[in-house]
């Protein structure tokens, strides 16, 4: 064979087999972020984290067992606290979680007077569904919790507010925002949009990097779910919320959401607004390492808004 076609013919093996392997490499990436984005929106039942808890472990003893039915049909698991002042809040957990992560609160606003109402959404905990859509129809079961408040003679329909934990703070951003009786918000540890939660899960959570792989899951999941990222972006639906005050809070240290989440969403907010930032603090850490000051901070704020009672 003549040199010439001797070059040409290992060249054209060279980039055929180059090829090959940008090919495989492709694929193989495209269904590691489908897979991917099938256990980020999945929360099997047998797999799930159940409830381990109740009100009573934690000194309240006097709350009652639900089954609600959200507006699509969905069975959801709750527990509600009577209320002492008429006010009650609804108290919605973190992603993959379930209502006993919020007992720590019912049992702080009990303390003062506050009923409440602690949810498992669907796909989590005692609830029906499977799958996880970042707020798309979770807020059917917030709206879920309201409507029973609704229906309880001690509670004012005019004192209800909303607390929500991480992809709970999504939720309870995006419901109150779609409904005005919701009087205020408090916030914990909010991612402020799904595009921003998938490039921070990768890395801290998956080892994956954000490049190719965040667009590729963002899709997949959009897909399988029949959601939008635009739809659950609590940074685009936060000013909605206003004139009613809401509450932001924010460690410095967290790795579950983007640190600078909080800041976005006080920068998005109209007002009232406050944003509670604490550098040395993680994911949803204000309760359990400065317990008093959160106490004090969250029974203020509530206060003020569902009591009327006037600010130090």
């Amino acid at each position: 064979m003549p040199p010439k076609r001797t070059c040409r013919y290992w060249l054209n093996l060279i980039l055929f087999a180059v090829a090959v392997i940008l090919i495989a490499a492709i694929a193989t990436s495209v269904r590691l972020a489908q897979m991917q984005a099938h256990v980020i929106v999945t929360n099997e039942v047998g797999r799930r984290g159940l409830v381990q808890s109740s009100p009573a472990e934690y000194g309240v003893t006097n709350y009652e067992s639900l089954t609600l039915i959200a507006a699509d049909g969905v069975r959801i698991a709750a527990w509600a606290i009577p209320s002492q002042n008429r006010a009650a809040v609804i108290l919605l957990h973190g992603y993959k979680g379930n209502r006993d992560q919020m007992l720590t609160d019912a049992a702080m606003l009990a303390r003062h007077g506050y009923g409440s109402i602690l949810i498992d959404m669907r796909g989590n905990g005692d609830s029906e569904g499977e799958q996880v859509t970042f707020g798309k129809w979770e807020v059917l079961d917030a709206d879920a919790a309201y409507q029973y408040l609704l229906t309880r003679s001690d509670v004012d329909p005019e004192r209800i507010g909303i607390t929500g934990n991480s992809m709970g703070g999504t939720v309870a951003i995006l419901y109150a925002a779609s409904n005005p009786q919701i009087k205020a918000v408090w916030s914990n540890s909010t991612f402020s949009s799904l595009q921003d939660e998938v490039e921070t899960g990768l890395k801290t959570m998956v080892g994956l990097p954000p490049f190719p792989f965040a667009p590729m899951i963002q899709y997949f999941a959009e897909q399988e779910t029949g959601l939008r990222a635009s739809d659950v972006s609590a940074v685009a639906h936060i000013h909605e919320i206003s004139p009613r005050p809401v509450m932001i809070t924010q460690g410095g240290r967290d790795t579950q959401v983007p640190v600078d989440s909080g800041q976005k969403l006080y920068d998005a907010a109209g007002d009232p607004k406050e944003l509670w930032f604490e550098p040395d603090l993680g994911h949803v850490e204000l309760e359990s390492r400065v317990p008093e000051e959160y106490e004090r901070r969250m029974i203020a704020f509530y206060d003020h808004v569902l009591l009327d009672v006037p600010q130090k």
